[in-house]
């Protein structure tokens, strides 16, 4: 959900010998870039993309839904109510989903995948109709972060058909997971993007400061048609936004978001149309993002503001976009 634009820094730089080294791929059903700034020569950056690549098909074989024979898919399928052992990265992510989930009171639920699903917005088809009373009503009983438990490395479930769907997370994981790569490769200037997610360090190869444009929260599926709505300098942070402008759809005269609110079981109806979040972990600023989509523009801001979020939040009027903006949020803007 970002655009990436690069204007004039603070600290240019006569060194010649660095060099700014693209890296791209896909994963997670989307789109990665990486930016990295090295010393000409000093890294074998082919070998460096090999193990990115390597890192993030163990995440999709950990995370996704859509491969059948994940590790969370299988998780999903069994009925037993028996704890198992889960691997260190699935356990890193249910850990911090279930913390922010219950900070945010239940607004962040990595359970609410079966109405994900029943109003056509996971890996099943969308439905031609709307859910009706009776389904929304069946597929709520399933959720619900306190049906999960997780003990160490060791996650279960108290009802036998407790889906998990870890999307709100999983791709602000795959960034944290990809810097902890390339800082531990020697590399400690970048800018990680994947699927809009970002994490950002260091500087450019020119000397200048990384700089992100929030996009404009225009109604475009397509995405063809972006453009710049604010300017930041995140520094050494991640970068979150959340948004219910791209993933949609319309039917009977109404038109649907992809963010399902778990207290109601429908997608989102409220005029909050995209927050950024920039926290250290990207996996963080994921959920963090997300959560406050889901709570509406009044809740969201004070949540921010109680847990001193750095956070900028877009909402739409009959008179145009109202921005607003954390005191913490404040230091990056450009």
């Amino acid at each position: 959900m970002f655009t990436l634009i690069f204007l004039a820094g603070c600290f240019p730089s006569s060194d010649l010998s660095k060099q700014e080294v693209l890296l791209q791929g896909r994963t997670m059903g989307t789109t990665y870039n990486i930016k990295i700034v090295i010393k000409n020569n000093a890294v074998d950056t082919q070998q460096l993309h090999t193990g990115i690549d390597a890192l993030l098909v163990q995440l999709n074989q950990e995370m996704s839904t859509y491969i059948d024979d994940s590790e969370l898919s299988l998780f999903n399928k069994s009925t037993s109510l028996a704890p198992i052992e889960i691997s260190i990265g699935l356990t890193r992510v249910i850990k911090e989903a279930i913390r922010l989930g219950q900070l945010s009171e239940g607004k962040l639920d990595v359970t609410v995948g079966p109405l994900v699903n029943l109003w056509g917005f996971g890996p099943e088809y969308r439905p031609d109709i709307i859910p009706s009373d009776e389904a929304l009503l069946a597929a709520r009983q399933r959720i619900g972060l306190a049906e999960l438990t997780l003990i160490g490395n060791k996650l279960a479930k108290k009802v036998p058909n407790l889906y998990v769907d870890l999307s709100t997370i999983a791709k602000g994981y795959g960034v944290d997971l990809v810097a902890e790569y390339l800082e531990d490769e020697g590399v400690h200037n970048y800018l990680i993007e994947i699927g809009g997610e970002m994490r950002i360090k260091g500087f450019k190869h020119t000397g200048e400061l990384w700089h992100i444009a929030i996009e404009k929260p225009i109604q475009d599926p397509t995405g063809e048609h972006r453009s710049v709505h604010q300017v930041i300098i995140p520094k050494n942070n991640a970068v979150a936004t959340s948004g219910d402008y791209r993933n949609y759809y319309e039917a009977s005269g109404q038109r649907f978001s992809h963010i399902i609110d778990p207290s109601t079981g429908k997608p989102i109806n409220h005029k909050l149309v995209s927050v950024t979040v920039i926290h250290p972990s990207s996996m963080t600023a994921d959920g963090l993002s997300t959560a406050m989509m889901v709570m509406g523009e009044a809740k969201a801001i004070a949540f921010a503001e109680e847990n001193d979020i750095a956070a900028y939040f877009i909402a739409k009027t009959d008179h145009g976009f109202v921005e607003q903006s954390t005191v913490k949020f404040m230091q990056y803007l450009k």
